[in-house]
């Protein structure tokens, strides 16, 4: 089972990703803030980590997960609300894999994510 989380201050977000990646058999961490995003990811790396582009401290968070032992091998979404270059080159640089815009939905969850849960089973 992969471990899917979601570092997002939005707790509609959280709820909608976590019934969405449930359904794709991953086991969902929420996080309200890179903070506790943080210390979740010290405890135990996700597979797929998802970061809202708007939360403080969210370039951080990602950088500091590509330098833990592992880091590398996390697939990171950066996520948007509307398609911005400047903001998706930033989130490239921090070392985000993709970016995904908010609101998503159960198709455009699936269709990021598919691939990934998939090939664990």
């Amino acid at each position: 089972m992969r471990r899917f989380m979601i570092a997002d201050d939005s707790a509609v977000i959280c709820k909608v990703a976590k019934r969405i990646m449930t359904g794709l058999d991953c086991l969902v961490i929420e996080a309200s803030n890179a903070g506790e995003a943080m210390i979740m990811c010290d405890a135990q790396l996700p597979d797929i980590l998802c970061v809202d582009a708007g939360m403080t401290g969210a370039l951080d968070l990602i950088s500091s997960v590509r330098q833990m032992e592992g880091g590398k091998d996390v697939r990171i979404y950066y996520l948007m609300i509307e398609k911005e270059f400047k903001q998706m080159m930033t989130g490239k640089r921090a070392g985000a894999d993709d970016f995904l815009l908010k609101p998503f939905d159960r198709r455009s969850l699936t269709e990021a994510f598919a691939p990934y849960t998939a090939a664990a089973a």
